[in-house]
C-alpha cells in the first residue's frame, strides 16, 4: 500500500505526459497530412481545353456555321477545303499552367532522332492534311527535354505553361507556344 501510495504522484504525472505527447503526436499527423494534402493539390494540373483558346464570340460563330451545314466538306469536289477558325487569342490564357492533351506532330529532331520541336494539336492527322487547323488551335513546343520514340498517331499530355506568341513555318501557323516541362503518353 505504501508502494502505490508512494507512485500514485509519478502514474497521475506519467498520464498526463502520455496525453501530452498524445495530443502532440495527433497535432502533428493532421498538420503533416494537411501539408500532403496542399502539396497533392499543388500538383494536380490544370487541365486546359482546346475550345478555351478559342474566343467566345468565334467558338459561337462556328457553333452556328455547323448547325446550318456551312461547314460540311465535299471530300468528292476538286476545290480547296474552305478554312474555318481565326489566329485570335484569349487574353487570360496567357501564362496559364498546366496540362493540354494533343498529337504531336514533329518539326525538328535531333541527331537521334528525338523531337526537340513540335506543334501540338488537337486531332490526329492535323497539319498532315490540308488545310491545317486555324492557328489558335494549334501549339507550338520546344519540349526542355528531347522526346524518343514519339508516335504520331497517340495522344499525348503536354504539363507546362501556356503562351499567347506566334509561330510560322512551312508547315503551319500557331497562336500559341507551350513551354513544356514534361511531355507524357495521354492515359
Amino acid at each position: 500500500m505504501i508502494a502505490l501510495s508512494y507512485c500514485a504522484p509519478f502514474l497521475k504525472t506519467s498520464r498526463r505526459l502520455g496525453a501530452a505527447i498524445g495530443r502532440a503526436l495527433l497535432r502533428t499527423c493532421a498538420i503533416g497530412l494537411f501539408a500532403l494534402a496542399c502539396v497533392s493539390q499543388a500538383h494536380a494540373l490544370r487541365e486546359i481545353d482546346w475550345l478555351e483558346l478559342i474566343p467566345p464570340d468565334e467558338v459561337a460563330e462556328l457553333e452556328r456555321l455547323a448547325d446550318s451545314g456551312q461547314m460540311d466538306i465535299d471530300h468528292d469536289s476538286d476545290l480547296p477545303a474552305p478554312v474555318f477558325g481565326s489566329a485570335r487569342t484569349v487574353a487570360i490564357m496567357n501564362g496559364v499552367t498546366g496540362k493540354m492533351p494533343g498529337y504531336i506532330v514533329p518539326l525538328e529532331t535531333d541527331d537521334r532522332n528525338r523531337v526537340t520541336e513540335f506543334f501540338l494539336v488537337p486531332y490526329y492527322g492535323a497539319c498532315i492534311h490540308v488545310p491545317p487547323p486555324p492557328p489558335n488551335q494549334i501549339v507550338y513546343v520546344r519540349p526542355q527535354q528531347p522526346i524518343p520514340d514519339v508516335e504520331i498517331w497517340n495522344p499525348y499530355w503536354i504539363e507546362g505553361t501556356l503562351h499567347i506568341q506566334d509561330q510560322k513555318n512551312e508547315v503551319a501557323a500557331a497562336s500559341y507556344s507551350f513551354d513544356a516541362e514534361r511531355v507524357l503518353p495521354y492515359q
